[in-house]
């Protein structure tokens, strides 16, 4: 990636020339990914759709918030395994209050905060609400992921072998590990990938969780038959849905 394009990369000379550019804030989490993928995939995620994002927008990328908000029991384990480091929703809510704050006062006027992992949407949007009632009209700021803008047949070619299990059990399983594949293949332990049942949710959410209603291992859902092929597939569609509905934001 160029190095115009990561902030971490740039004097503040060369950032405060970029304030008519997007504003790009990457989101992730620390959360468990099974036994075959790291801790820190979806702020790998986050990063790396970002910075293609930025190349073809002429986007600054912001350093990633890393950290998120909990997963629930059926969409990721929530706080049950080790390694998964949570935030509160509210202090979540105002980290991304205060990098809103930073970036408008520095001149941006155009924000786009693309989160890989579901569970911060809510509080972020909160964060993006409030901000917008202080900045006005005069400041855009989008909410985006990779996962909505996945063309739908696209979603058909990558279950070509196992079904699609919703995007609650698809944690860990054959999108996730298929971009890991493409994007950081040596992270992908793939003799510990195997076929399995799908996990079955249960019809509440349940407090105190109970550690015996999720797989053991985390997996919601099977990641077999994935492949980096899938994962550029996945890459290239979400980045050209993504940048040319902001180019559209842009004419």
């Amino acid at each position: 990636m160029g190095n115009k394009i990561r902030m971490k990369d740039m004097t503040w000379f060369e950032y405060a020339e970029r304030t008519n550019d997007w504003f790009i804030l990457p989101v992730g989490a620390v959360e468990q990914h099974g036994p075959h993928l790291p801790l820190y995939v979806d702020t790998i995620l986050a990063e790396e759709f970002a910075e293609r994002i930025a190349e073809t927008i002429h986007g600054v990328v912001a350093p990633s918030l890393s950290y998120g908000y909990k997963s629930k029991p059926f969409s990721g384990g929530g706080p049950l395994f080790p390694g998964t480091i949570d935030l509160s929703g509210r202090t979540l809510q105002y980290i991304i209050e205060d990098i809103l704050e930073e970036a408008v006062r520095d001149g941006f006027k155009k924000i786009l905060i693309f989160s890989a992992h579901f569970e911060n949407e809510a509080f972020i949007a909160e964060a993006m609400d409030i901000c917008s009632r202080r900045f006005g009209t005069t400041v855009q700021i989008l909410l985006m992921n990779w996962w909505d803008p996945m063309s739908s047949n696209l979603i058909e070619e990558i279950f070509d072998t196992v079904p699609f299990p919703g995007w609650a059990l698809e944690h860990a399983a054959v999108t996730e590990t298929s971009l890991m594949m493409y994007f950081m293949p040596a992270m992908v332990r793939e003799d510990k990938i195997t076929e399995r049942e799908n996990a079955v949710p249960e019809i509440c959410y349940k407090y105190p969780i109970d550690k015996n209603s999720i797989p053991s291992d985390g997996c919601l859902a099977t990641a077999y038959s994935s492949t980096a092929e899938k994962g550029q597939k996945i890459v290239e569609n979400v980045i050209r849905n993504v940048t040319d509905y902001l180019k559209k934001l842009d004419s």
